[in-house]
């Protein structure tokens, strides 16, 4: 690897050399915590020599040659062979601030009338012909770094964040400068420490790998974020004629920026995508998943089915095909599942209840421009959600560790297969975890009554809110009424006045014990199950507490279907409800006691719900 080092002060560095940003750079996203850091650095040195030279009586151009230099840390460059352009590899950040500093300190050279006004000027750009030239050549944000210069009053800022930051940074910078340097002998003399007594020192990469390099050298501000460092490596392959032409790093910032705009305040979400994007096509197991985790920007260069490394041809092919496929299926699944939409339900519900393997498993699913991408769309959701309902229903769920995996399991199955092939290794897997949980070697059927039965409260929380929240919308669905609640507040809310909790219809009171025979651990077990419970508001909830269970009735009134379908009265002309009884055979009935028998009677009613809304179930 052939590295030129070459040491230089910010005379020298902006002198007549224009440095162009190369495609492996972010934009710049420095903040007022590296730029003050940086004013912090520059500044302290520069008040500790003007201390010690203070009575020293000379110009300021010769007093400040006995400063000492201070280093500023080190910028990597690499010149285009076809173009002959100077590329920034590393530290566009530091460069264009340092550029920030001088256009602040040409302002303030004008209003003190020094003759120092031109000089600084030269730093900031040139001319060449009829146009001026800046050295640090941000080309798509030229608007913004020319009315700065030109000290204009309304500062564009362009579409990213490069000119919002610049010109966010260079208030804070002016503030700084205004404070620090009060009067023209002073200022003068920060001018000759800033342009001859900082060194910077260049590393010109000529022959070598630059993606290696730009992964290696970060920032001292701003530590790269993996995608970055993946950016680098991927497009410095490409010669610029094909970047250009094929508009890759458009292409690139267009897919990236989409996708990040469902971050969090802790993560990019396009890190998510390639992690989810990599496990799903080439990790089998959960222990092979972990080469993708946040150093997936190295693991990917050496999988032997991508063939990225040193190969700009497939990485070309994998930009313009695999990237842009995938990237935007991503994120269609990121809009279809934080917003419910009628066809594709099930990801709603799985993003509901923090099933986020859906994402990598339909990415899996899908092959490149898949013609079937609704249908698997649908199966992959629809079957997760099915395999982990009938898993907490009949107790055999093991937790998020077994679930996921059981979905890599499930992932090298469905990998690029049909709808059916992906229907069928669902169920498969499904009645392979029954068996072994339940020590039923030769179980056929995924759900069954024997393993429902005694289910109820030691369920998961937010998965009890889930069921009772479908079987609401189950019963909505088929009587033509409308949600009183949406089924994001009946899973998701759960505070003391809006929140929805689980109630018992069955409360703690002796009559309710004499029903079940004064036995304590009977009528404990038995009030428990998922047949003695429902969803109650906040305040409806504090409301019953222990009632007798007539009094129960009366605060279920107005509240949820399910609760309602306990009472007389709402059984009276209702049409619609009866038609739906009819059609599935289903057992409503209202009670004025609430026993041992009715509870077995509400346990089977939602077992018959529970099998039609998870459809193709028998028990």
């Amino acid at each position: 690897m052939d590295v030129q080092p070459d040491k230089q002060n910010i005379d020298q560095v902006f002198s007549n050399t224009v440095y162009y940003i190369d495609f492996y750079q972010r934009q710049y996203k420095w903040d007022k915590d590296p730029v003050n850091r940086l004013l912090e650095d520059i500044f302290y040195r520069f008040n500790e020599e003007d201390e010690r030279y203070k009575n020293v009586q000379l110009p300021p151009d010769q007093i400040v040659t006995k400063y000492s230099w201070y280093y500023l840390n080190t910028y990597v460059t690499n010149k285009d062979k076809d173009t002959g352009r100077l590329y920034v590899v590393d530290g566009q950040q530091r460069l264009t601030t340092l550029t920030l500093i001088l256009i602040c300190l040409r302002h303030m050279a004008k209003e003190y009338e020094s003759a120092l006004y031109d000089w600084i000027s030269q730093k900031i750009s040139g001319t060449q012909g009829y146009k001026r030239t800046f050295w640090m050549n941000h080309e798509h944000d030229l608007p913004t770094i020319q009315a700065l210069f030109d000290g204009v009053e309304e500062i564009p800022e362009g579409d990213g964040i490069t000119g919002k930051n610049m010109r966010t940074n260079y208030e804070l910078i002016s503030k700084r400068l205004q404070k620090e340097l009060t009067d023209k002998n002073r200022f003068e003399r920060f001018v000759f420490f800033y342009l001859q007594r900082l060194v910077i020192i260049q590393l010109n990469v000529e022959q070598t790998d630059v993606p290696m390099v730009f992964e290696v050298i970060n920032d001292r501000g701003v530590r790269l974020k993996p995608y970055e460092i993946l950016k680098g490596k991927l497009l410095g392959q490409i010669d610029k004629e094909s970047l250009n032409a094929f508009n890759l790093n458009e292409l690139w910032e267009k897919q990236v920026n989409a996708i990040n705009a469902y971050s969090s305040e802790y993560t990019d979400e396009v890190d998510n995508f390639f992690i989810a994007f990599l496990r799903s096509k080439f990790s089998n197991t959960v222990s092979d998943s972990r080469k993708f985790d946040k150093g997936y920007h190295r693991s990917i260069f050496s999988n032997t089915d991508l063939k990225l490394d040193h190969n700009p041809v497939e990485v070309k092919n994998f930009l313009l095909n695999d990237f842009i496929y995938y990237s935007n299926l991503y994120l269609r699944l990121l809009n279809l599942s934080r917003n419910e939409n009628e066809r594709f339900r099930e990801l709603f519900y799985n993003w509901l209840t923090q099933r986020d393997s859906q994402l990598r498993l339909i990415l899996a699913a899908c092959t490149s421009n898949d013609p079937l991408e609704d249908e698997k769309i649908k199966v992959v959701s629809y079957e997760i959600d099915r395999m982990v309902t009938l898993l907490q229903l009949q107790r055999c769920y093991g937790g998020g560790n077994r679930f996921n995996e059981l979905s890599y399991i499930i992932g090298e199955k469905i990998r690029n297969k049909d709808v059916e092939t992906i229907r069928q290794a669902f169920n498969d897997v499904l009645i392979d975890e029954l068996r072994e949980k339940l020590g039923v070697p030769d179980l056929l059927e995924p759900f069954s009554y024997a393993y429902f039965k005694d289910t109820g409260i030691d369920l998961d929380k937010r998965f009890k809110r889930y069921l009772f929240a479908r079987v609401e919308q189950f019963i909505a669905d088929n009587t033509s009424m409308n949600m009183r609640h949406n089924i994001y507040n009946l899973v998701a809310n759960t505070g003391p006045v809006n929140g929805f909790h689980i109630e018992h219809i069955i409360a703690e009171n002796e009559e309710n014990r004499r029903l079940f025979n004064d036995d304590l651990e009977y009528f404990n077990s038995q009030r428990n199950r998922l047949g003695g419970l429902l969803l109650l508001k906040g305040r409806d909830n504090e409301s019953s507490n222990n009632e007798t269970y007539n009094l129960k009735l009366e605060s279920y009134a107005n509240t949820l279907y399910w609760n309602e379908s306990l009472r007389l009265d709402s059984y009276k002309s209702k049409l619609d409800f009866q038609q739906m009884i009819d059609k599935y055979h289903l057992s409503f009935q209202p009670y004025s006691q609430f026993g041992p028998k009715e509870l077995e009677e509400r346990q089977r009613l939602l077992f018959c719900i529970i099998k039609i809304i998870w459809q193709g179930m028998t028990e």
